[in-house]
């Protein structure tokens, strides 16, 4: 009688252990495949996200202009970020193209770094959903004055979080604030501190670009050039390589600056790679 009853306990015991062992080895499965499909993944895209108060057609005539020079044609996905950070997809990824365009906005785009904060975290929800929708296992990113504050504060609050999944590996930001508008290279706002402190979660092995216009020498009409060049406070001797490039004549202004042909060529240069021969992309890498 006393050895029916610890036999039906231990076999009670063994059906609870194998009901709990069922989901977490569904789960370890789904995670393998998961992780096998996005280190074949060939998807490469180029995330863009615009500045203060413009939506995701801001780059519309950019990606024309390149889709006009560029030897394979580039899809576009637009996703909207409402301030609830539900996300509104237009557009789609086509089967056959490995660098796809896609472009983040917010229902809340307006100035301001309590938003720039706010925005970043809309910013992770759209990537997140992109992560588990399309699997790529590296990507390059472009921001267009706010919208490099956004990534570069996304980098370093959210990005090690999937940094062992997939790759950043190109920062493109145009025009972009670092200082907001202050003109004293010795005067940081509370901004630039914060990024500065926090630049040691910067990837080490991050390409980055910052491109400015020079209208008058001294800004692009808007940004300062000192703000922009505060940047280097960030990013100097803490990622892969720093680049500044300051762009002239036609359309160097803040507003007309991603329509101006120099960056169109930079951008074609230096942040697409699919378009290029093996021997190009690899002497990038080096």
């Amino acid at each position: 009688m006393f050895k029916n009853k610890n036999l039906k306990w231990l076999l009670l015991l063994l059906t609870i252990l194998i009901l709990l062992e069922i989901p977490g080895y569904a789960w370890m499965k789904q995670a393998n495949n998961t992780r096998a499909q996005r280190s074949k993944s060939l998807l490469s895209p180029v995330i863009m996200v615009p500045g203060s108060s413009a939506t995701t057609e801001r780059f519309n005539e950019l990606i024309d202009q390149l889709n006009q020079t560029t030897a394979k044609k580039h899809s576009v996905l637009k996703i909207t970020v409402s301030r609830e950070a539900k996300l509104t997809y237009r557009g789609s990824i086509n089967k056959n193209d490995q660098e796809p365009f896609i472009i983040i906005g917010f229902d809340n785009n307006k100035d301001g770094y309590a938003n720039i904060k706010k925005q970043s975290q809309w910013l992770d929800v759209a990537f997140k959903s992109l992560m588990e929708n399309y699997k790529f296992n590296n990507f390059k990113v472009f921001g267009h004055s706010n919208g490099g504050l956004i990534w570069t504060y996304w980098l370093e609050h959210y990005y090690q979080q999937y940094a062992s999944e997939t790759k950043m590996k190109c920062l493109m930001t145009l025009g972009t604030p670092y200082n907001f508008t202050e003109n004293n290279p010795n005067n940081h706002t509370q901004m630039l501190a914060d990024f500065i402190k926090k630049r040691n979660k910067l990837p080490h092995n991050l390409k980055v670009y910052s491109l400015y216009g020079g209208k008058n020498y001294e800004s692009d009409g808007i940004v300062p050039e000192t703000s922009v060049a505060a940047g280097k406070f960030i990013f100097q001797n803490q990622v892969k390589a720093y680049t500044a490039v300051m762009v002239t004549g036609e359309k160097a202004d803040h507003s007309e600056l991603p329509q101006n042909k120099q960056i169109i060529q930079v951008i074609q240069q230096y942040l697409l790679e699919n378009d290029k021969s093996p021997k190009d992309n690899k002497e990038k890498d080096d």
